[in-house]
């Protein structure tokens, strides 16, 4: 029988300061995976990025439960199509600009979506504080522009505090994102399809620490997540819509995780997409759908779906003129 299962590469791992974070979600995703349906290989990653490619081609999709930059920027997904291997989640376009914090800004602006006020800026700029700070306000955030999981993030009340951020935050990336401080609920809504996406029930993030970082969220167990959030349908309802248009305008597929910032006026800001979200015992994108009436396990059939649904509409295209 086992010749009749379909044959699933999971990807992790991975050169990225999400490595150990990428292997926590893999072993959750391999555990779900229903073994009648798939014969999964695991492929891993190591910190250098090196791994046996060579299994690739044996598989029928490959599943990248990969974080952070060479898993979820694009560079992975653009590999993965030149080799013609289906796969999920969202291809090169989609990784790429929701990767990229400022890049993912400016489409939202572009397509009048709400955002905060944010600074970008780059290896080898001049920073200025003051300047930065008069625009911005304090307490503001220090963001690598191209990472997830609260890696190198800081929330900076002084310039001391902001120099040392900085410092911090350029050793993971060359470009960085400074965004003004936004008092509001952190809400949280999943999304999954490909032309038609839906999405879930929101959650609420609640972080007992100072804000929700690295620490807060893998290590100290300073946050808790509440799954349906406290709403009312109206506001359920304006969420879930933002959600799919952000997933939209991103031109991204198979799944997303969008983290919004819910004031008390009820204003809704969007903070950012997460294109390859985690699947962690304590993450948010399964638990949500989970909520929302769909287990782990059918997630991940849907998910398997979707990147083959995907693949067999792209190989209908023709690639010659003739």
């Amino acid at each position: 029988m086992a010749k009749n299962k379909l044959k699933i590469g999971v990807l992790f791992g991975g050169k990225s300061a999400e490595h150990e974070v990428s292997i926590i979600s893999a072993n959750n995703v391999i555990g779900a995976l229903d073994k009648n349906k798939y014969q999964i290989t695991k492929i891993k990653i190591d910190k250098k990025g090196k791994f046996d490619s060579s299994i690739l081609c044996k598989m029928d999709v490959i599943f990248p439960v990969l974080h952070g930059p060479y898993g979820e920027d694009g560079s992975m997904q653009g590999f993965l199509k030149i080799m013609n291997l289906p796969f999920v989640g969202p291809s090169v376009l989609g990784s790429a600009v929701g990767m990229d914090k400022d890049i993912m800004k400016r489409l939202f602006r572009e397509a009048r979506i709400p955002i905060g006020k944010y600074v970008a800026v780059c290896a080898g700029d001049e920073i200025s504080f003051k300047e930065i700070s008069k625009k911005l306000d304090l307490p503001m955030f220090i963001k690598p522009a191209n990472l997830g999981s609260s890696v190198g993030i800081h929330k900076v009340k002084n310039e001391k505090e902001f120099l040392a951020g900085i410092k911090d935050a350029f050793q993971y990336d060359t470009k960085l994102v400074i965004e003004a401080n936004i008092k509001g609920r952190e809400i949280e809504c999943s999304v999954l399809g490909n032309e038609y996406p839906i999405a879930s029930i929101p959650g609420e993030i609640i972080a007992n620490a100072d804000f929700y970082s690295y620490d807060s969220k893998y290590i100290d167990d300073k946050s808790i997540s509440k799954i349906p959030a406290d709403l009312d349908k109206k506001t359920i309802k304006k969420i879930q819509n933002m959600a799919v248009q952000v997933f939209k305008t991103l031109n991204c597929e198979g799944m997303g995780r969008v983290d919004f910032f819910l004031k008390d006026s009820g204003e809704i800001i969007v903070n950012e997409i997460n294109t390859l979200p985690g699947f962690t015992a304590i993450s948010m994108y399964p638990k949500m759908w989970e909520a929302s009436g769909m287990p782990i396990s059918k997630l991940l059939d849907n998910l398997i779906r979707l990147a083959q649904d995907r693949f067999k509409r792209e190989q209908k295209l023709k690639n010659t003129i003739k």
